[in-house]
C-alpha cells in the first residue's frame, strides 16, 4: 500500500480572498464592527451604569447589551465561517444578506420597547429565518421545510399579537416597560388570554414539544444558518418570557403550568436525542430539550438562570453545528453494545452529583431553601452531569481513568455555570423581575423525579434495550415526510 495516504485529498479548499463578492466581505466586517461596539456598550453599562433610550420606541438595558454582545459574536462567527462554506454558491450574496438582516432584526428586537415595534420585528425575524431554511430554490424539500417553518412562525406572531393587543387594552400602555409596570392590575380572563398567548408564542418559537416539528424539518438550511438558528433564533422564547415576567408571575399556578410545559420538552428532548442516527438530527433534538430546560427555569421564577442557559447553550450549540463535519469524520461505528453504569460508576456519579449540587448552592444561593431553587439546582446538576459523562465517553481513556475524569470535567463545568449565572443576574438587576422563586409543590417533586428517571434511562441504556420505547421515540422525532430526502442522488444534486 506504498504511496497511499490514510486521508486522501479530494481537492483544495476554496480561496476566500480571490474574486470574493463585495457583499459577503462588507457584511462580515460590519458584523464584527457591531460586535466591537456592543462590547463597548456592555463595558460602559458595567462601569458607569449607562443606559440609552428613545422614549416610547427603544430602551437599552442590561439584558439588551448582553444579548447584543452574544448575537453579534455568534453572527460574526457565522459570517466568517460562511466566507469559505458559501464560496462559489449561487445563493452566496442572498445568504449573507439574510444572515446580516437577521442579526440587525434581533438587535432591534431585544431593544424594542413599543409593543407594535416588538411585534413587527418578531414577524420579520421569523420570515427571514424561513427564507434561510428554504434558501435553495430548486430543492423541493427545502421549500416544503420553509413552508412548515413559516406556518409556525406566523402562528407564533399571531399569538404574540393577541397577547400584546390584550395587554394594551387592559393597561392602556403601548410599551413593554409600561405593561410591566401595570401588570399587577391585570386579572381575570383578560390576564389569562394574554399569559397563555405569550407562553404559546414562546413555545412555538423555541420549538418546544408539540411544536418541535419545524425545527426537525429545518435541516435543509445551510449549516451556518442552522448554527445561527440553534444558537440564537430559538432563544427568542426565553427573551419574550423575561420581558413579560411581571405578567406571568401574577398567578403562581400558571407558573407551574410553564414548568410542566418546559419539563415535558426537556425530558422528551433528551430521550429523542438518544435515538438519533445523524448528527444534525441529534443536535436538533438536543435543542428541543435545552429550550424546554430554559422555559422551565423561567417557570420556576429564575429568569436570570433562563438567560444564563440561553447564553451558554448558544455557545455550545454554535460550536457543535459548525464542527458537525469534523464529528462525522472522527466518529466510527462501534459494536452496538450499550455502555451502562456499573456499581462503581453509579457511586462515583452519585457522589459527584451531590458535590456539584452543594457547590452550585454555595456559589448562587439557590437550592438552600425549600422552594423552586431546589428543583433548579437538581436539573442543573443532572443536565451538566449528563454532558460531562458524554464528553468523557467520547474521550479515548482507559476504563479506570474514566471514573476520575467525570468529576474532573463536571465540577469545573458547574462552577462556571454558577459564576456566569451570578454575573448575568447582576447585569439584569435593572429588569422588573429577575428572580421570583416559587414555593415547592407536588408538581415540582414530580418534575424532579421525571428528570432523574430520564437520566437513569439514558445512562443505563434502557432506551436502546426497549424496542417499543425506541420505536416510539424514533417516530416522534420524525419531521414531515415531505421534507425528507428519499434518495442519495438528491443529496448530490444540491
Amino acid at each position: 500500500m506504498a504511496g497511499r495516504t490514510s486521508k486522501p485529498t479530494v481537492g483544495a479548499l476554496p480561496d476566500t480572498t480571490a474574486d470574493s463578492p463585495v457583499v459577503p466581505v462588507a457584511l462580515t466586517w460590519l458584523t464584527w464592527t457591531l460586535f466591537a461596539a456592543s462590547v463597548a456598550f456592555l463595558a460602559a453599562r458595567v462601569r458607569f451604569g449607562v443606559s440609552w433610550e428613545a422614549p416610547g420606541l427603544f430602551a437599552v438595558d442590561g439584558l439588551t447589551v448582553l444579548l447584543w454582545v452574544v448575537v453579534t459574536f455568534f453572527s460574526g462567527i457565522v459570517h466568517s465561517y460562511s466566507r469559505r462554506y458559501m464560496t462559489g454558491n449561487a445563493h452566496e450574496t442572498a445568504f449573507f444578506a439574510a444572515v446580516f438582516g437577521f442579526t440587525a432584526i434581533v438587535m432591534g428586537l431585544v431593544a424594542a420597547d413599543h409593543v407594535a415595534l416588538l411585534w413587527v420585528l418578531w414577524l420579520a425575524m421569523g420570515l427571514v429565518m424561513a427564507e434561510l431554511i428554504g434558501l435553495i430554490d430548486g430543492w423541493n424539500q427545502a421549500q416544503t421545510a420553509a413552508k412548515v417553518a413559516r406556518r409556525h412562525f406566523l402562528a407564533s406572531t399571531a399569538l404574540l399579537g393577541i397577547a400584546l393587543a390584550t395587554l394594551w387594552l387592559a393597561t392602556g400602555a403601548t410599551t413593554v416597560s409600561g405593561v410591566a409596570a401595570a401588570a399587577e392590575g391585570i386579572a381575570g380572563p383578560v390576564w389569562l388570554v394574554a399569559a397563555v398567548a405569550l407562553v404559546l408564542a414562546a413555545m412555538i418559537q423555541s420549538a418546544l414539544i408539540p411544536f418541535h416539528t419545524w425545527l426537525l424539518a429545518s435541516m435543509t438550511a445551510p449549516t451556518p444558518a442552522s448554527a445561527l438558528m440553534h444558537a440564537g433564533f430559538v432563544n427568542a422564547g426565553g427573551i419574550l418570557l423575561i420581558r413579560f415576567a411581571p405578567v406571568l408571575t401574577v398567578e403562581p399556578t400558571f407558573m407551574l403550568a410553564i414548568v410542566v410545559a418546559g419539563a415535558t420538552s426537556a425530558i422528551l428532548g433528551k430521550l429523542l436525542k438518544a435515538v438519533q442516527s445523524d448528527v444534525k438530527g441529534e443536535l436538533a433534538c438536543s435543542t428541543v430539550g435545552q429550550m424546554g430546560f430554559m422555559i422551565m427555569q423561567a417557570g420556576l421564577g429564575f429568569f436570570g438562570a433562563a438567560i444564563t442557559h440561553l447564553v451558554l447553550h448558544g455557545f455550545y450549540k454554535a460550536y457543535h453545528f459548525l464542527s458537525a463535519g469534523a464529528r462525522i469524520e472522527h466518529t466510527s461505528p462501534d459494536d452496538g453494545t450499550v455502555h451502562g453504569l456499573d456499581l462503581v460508576g453509579v457511586a462515583i456519579t452519585l457522589l459527584t452529583g451531590i458535590a456539584g449540587g452543594a457547590l452550585f448552592a454555595i456559589l448562587t444561593g439557590k437550592g438552600t431553601h425549600l422552594d423552586g431553587g431546589l428543583v433548579l439546582a437538581l436539573i442543573v446538576v443532572v443536565t451538566t452531569l449528563h454532558a460531562a459523562r458524554s464528553v468523557v465517553a467520547r474521550a479515548s481513556l482507559p476504563a479506570a481513568f474514566r471514573y476520575g475524569a467525570i468529576p474532573t470535567v463536571f465540577l469545573p463545568a458547574i462552577t462556571i455555570y454558577a459564576l456566569v449565572y451570578s454575573t448575568i443576574s447582576a447585569l439584569l438587576s435593572d429588569l422588573p423581575i429577575v428572580t421570583a422563586a416559587t414555593e415547592l409543590t407536588v408538581v415540582h417533586v414530580v418534575v424532579a423525579v421525571g428528570f432523574l428517571l430520564a437520566y437513569v434511562a439514558m445512562e443505563t441504556g434502557i432506551v436502546e434495550r426497549s424496542r417499543r420505547l425506541y420505536v416510539a421515540l424514533l417516530n416522534a422525532s420524525q419531521p414531515p415526510t415531505s421534507t425528507l430526502l428519499t434518495s442519495k442522488g438528491e443529496y448530490n444534486e444540491q
